[in-house]
């Protein structure tokens, strides 16, 4: 089977796209990651971003988008992403009310196939990357399960966050394989073995990647990709420890 590509989360070092966005994605580049997954563009248009990672020999993994410009200026979004190369529109987070209880999530499901549908036409795939909410039991369900029972499987696909599901009260592996073939990015990230469950560079913490992998590579899992929300340590430092964790892995 073929290696999945390993792509690094570009929030992971937002301290440093702050002060130096070009810098910064060369050093990731540097590092040896295949790809990026964006988080904001540096003030560069569509065509300057995408040479800069054409320049850099880094593809795109996806896009964070934010519902509410999904629904309010989607053509002129889905418009930009086209220019940019871009394959996976990709929802953040929802705010509380659209995950308040089942009803709700049955609602934001239907709101997703319509939004999942455009990308869909527009040649990309639309994602939905969760946090620790999502698991919280509506009717015996976790909202996220009943996000992706109540979606068209064939429109709406979910960027799981190994971290959260785990600090959510679930296992990532067995999240991944009650839902088969709808994990198309997977974000690698692991929990410290501390009382505060901090965030840790990947293979530092308590997570079973083996298990992880196993689950994601008998799906269609496309990316890996390493995200961390906060670092002890360098944050460019923290991308680079999980890369060499994953090298030793044979992952990359």
């Amino acid at each position: 089977m073929a290696k999945i590509p390993v792509a690094a989360q570009m929030y992971t070092v937002r301290d440093r796209t702050a002060n130096d966005f070009v810098g910064t994605f060369k050093e990731v580049a540097k590092i040896g990651y295949a790809g990026v997954e964006l988080a904001g563009d540096g003030g560069l248009s569509a065509k300057e971003l995408r040479a800069l990672l054409e320049d850099l020999n880094l593809k795109i993994a996806g896009n964070h988008v934010g519902i509410q410009k999904l629904e309010s200026s989607l053509d002129d979004t889905l418009r930009y992403n086209h220019e940019l190369g871009n394959p996976y529109i990709v929802i953040p987070a929802i705010p509380e009310s659209r995950r308040s209880d089942a009803s709700a999530w049955r609602q934001t499901a239907e709101a997703l196939n319509r939004i999942g549908r455009s990308c869909k036409d527009a040649g990309m795939t639309l994602c939905y990357h969760n946090h620790a909410a999502e698991f919280q039991r509506f009717d015996g369900k976790f909202g996220l399960d009943i996000l992706l029972n109540e979606s068209d499987p064939n429109l709406v696909f979910a960027e799981v966050d190994t971290y959260w599901v785990k600090y959510g009260g679930e296992d990532p592996a067995a999240f991944i394989r009650r839902h088969p073939g709808r994990a198309r990015l997977l974000h690698l990230k692991d929990m410290a073995n501390d009382a505060e469950r901090s965030f840790a560079e990947v293979g530092e913490g308590i997570l079973d990647f083996k298990a992880i992998f196993a689950a994601a590579e008998i799906g269609k899992t496309e990316w890996y990709i390493v995200e961390q929300d906060a670092c002890k340590r360098p944050s460019i430092d923290s991308l680079r420890i999980s890369f060499e964790n994953l090298q030793k892995w044979g992952l990359v």
